[in-house]
């Protein structure tokens, strides 16, 4: 093999190691969405992910119809959904409210509006006024005006 040969082969292979480091890159942070300069994103979703060993299986998940940047690195998200599921990848929590400002770098939402949530069983509702999503804990808080529904089951007969 030539030295013009090998040092085509070894630009050839430092681009492949290039493209997959940033592959790897652009999936580790799957958060991050590219705004528009001065615009906003449609069909925003911002997604956690258990730990071993359950990896691959969503643990929360945050989405909107639309997101608008704001100063300070946060996103108004209109429209939400906030999800949030057991390690089966069955439905734990379902909320949605009409918007929220959400910090990407920290993973919480909060919004003083209207905020209407279920468990994923539908058994457990609760409607009320503001609230505080903490993404890397899943813990949301409603702070106003709460209003529950528990559905009982009826008992089976032996």
């Amino acid at each position: 093999m030539t030295n013009e040969n090998k040092t085509t082969l070894r630009r050839w292979f430092a681009a492949g190691w290039l493209a997959a480091a940033i592959s790897c890159l652009a999936v580790a942070d799957s958060r991050c969405q590219q705004f528009p300069v001065g615009g906003s994103a449609t069909d925003f979703s911002a997604v956690q992910y258990f730990e071993a060993p359950h990896p691959l299986q969503i643990k929360s998940r945050l989405s909107g119809a639309q997101a608008q940047p704001l100063p300070g690195g946060l996103l108004l998200i209109k429209q939400i959904k906030l999800e949030t599921f057991e390690t089966n990848g069955s439905p734990q929590l379902i909320a949605n409210a009409p918007e929220c400002i959400y910090n990407p770098s920290t993973g919480v939402a909060n919004s003083p509006g209207e905020v209407h949530m279920r468990t994923g069983s539908g058994q457990l509702r609760m409607d009320g006024q503001g609230f505080l999503w903490q993404e890397r804990e899943s813990f949301l808080t409603i702070s106003n005006r709460i209003q529950t529904i528990l559905e009982r089951t009826p008992i089976k007969a032996r």
